[in-house]
């Protein structure tokens, strides 16, 4: 399995700086990776590569977690990896303060803004065994989110199964495939209807008689995947902001700008193009039934009628799925190269990420950071082997 990562890379999360030219130009770093681009293997100090299992990122940082020997941690981007002993490391969920690492009988969290040597938090919990361990940011009895308090109850009720964290707002899914949520609720990301908060979780009635198998939150919208029985995949549903067409809906923000750029390739004011403001307002008035700036309630996405959908995953403005047929599938807001389509244009219609058909590779997962994105792959031949 392969890793490759696209879009915002200030900090090198993606790909690390370039090495000083002999002209004695400074280190420099490609800030916008508009192609997925595979990430280095993690390598200690003997020389040996190690396979990444999973990962997780930021805004800034991207943690992966070493799938084989001992396992432990490796952070890329803004500033360095804390004092902390990551070996035997079993999860690790990371935000922009904080790095969250799982272990079979404990949880740390630890500051990333501090070169503490010790962590801010920690927890002692009972042995887990390695195939049912801590799937962060749930906990034993509970949740662990960037913030102090660190650590808040959950009602056993819930039975969770898993747990997304958005920008301000949380998307739980229990083991009977039922979905809650809390927290911000401005944008429609909760999914109730309505635009009001809610302090404690509260089931998404419209998607009940509906089992679910995963959910995903981004910095203002919110995604899950239904559990067709004896299936590959599910169907995707989709709430919240979409501004920059991250539900997949059409956007009149995106309308406008497409507007916008047409007018400044042909070279043509308005009124030389034989249109007028007035015009223009109206053409947009004939598509006002169409937009949506708020999806309030989960609406079915068709992302492509051939496939179902396997994994989903959400950035601040974009959205990220695989398919049962190993395409990744990416659209929303695209300013840094995001959405691997070699370019930075914003795209409220899901589009296929081509590299990865092109390279004959199979996409099995998809992570979302902040304003980037990361894909594992292997080779369709390895797929059937």
């Amino acid at each position: 399995m392969r890793w490759f990562g696209f879009g915002f890379n200030a900090f090198g999360q993606i790909c690390a700086q370039k090495e000083k030219s002999d002209e004695g130009e400074a280190n420099t770093t490609e800030v916008k990776i508009i192609s997925p681009t595979e990430l280095s293997t993690t390598v200690d100090g003997s020389g040996c590569s190690f396979k990444t299992r999973k990962i997780q990122a930021s805004w800034s940082r991207r943690v992966s977690l070493r799938g084989d020997g001992d396992r432990c941690v490796f952070l890329a981007g803004f500033k360095s990896f804390p004092s902390a002993e990551s070996s035997g490391c079993t999860d690790a969920f990371i935000s922009e303060s904080h790095l969250t690492l799982a272990f079979q009988d404990r949880i740390e969290t630890w500051n990333l803004q501090e070169e503490d040597k010790t962590p801010s938090w920690n927890m002692e919990i009972s042995a887990q065994p390695e195939s049912s361990g801590v799937n962060l940011p749930l906990a034993p009895g509970g949740y662990i989110t960037s913030k102090p308090p660190f650590y808040y109850h959950l009602s056993a009720q819930l039975k969770a199964k898993s747990l997304a964290l958005g920008g301000g707002h949380a998307v739980l899914l229990t083991a009977a495939g039922d979905v809650y949520t809390w927290g911000l609720g401005s944008h429609g990301q909760l999914g109730h209807g309505g635009l009001a908060s809610e302090e404690k979780p509260r089931v998404v009635e419209a998607l009940c008689g509906m089992p679910m198998s995963s959910v995903a939150s981004g910095g203002w919208h919110s995604a899950c995947i239904s559990d067709i029985f004896l299936t590959e995949g599910g169907d995707l549903y989709v709430w919240g902001w979409n501004e920059s067409g991250q539900l997949g809906l059409p956007s009149r923000g995106l309308w406008r700008a497409s507007q916008h750029k047409s007018s400044q390739q042909s070279g043509e004011k308005p009124e030389e193009s034989g249109t007028s403001l007035d015009g223009e307002q109206q053409e947009e008035d004939k598509h006002e039934e169409v937009f949506i700036s708020i999806q309030a309630f989960p609406a079915l996405l068709d992302v492509s009628q051939s496939c179902e959908i396997q994994k989903v995953s959400c950035g601040s403005r974009h959205t990220a799925v695989v398919t049962n047929t190993g395409d990744l599938y990416t659209w929303g807001w695209g300013e840094y190269g995001q959405l691997g389509h070699q370019t930075l244009m914003s795209s409220d219609e899901p589009q296929r990420v081509e590299f990865f058909k092109d390279e004959q590779m199979r996409v099995i997962d998809v992570v979302c950071g902040t304003w980037n994105t990361f894909a594992a792959a292997i080779k369709k031949d390895d797929a059937y082997s």
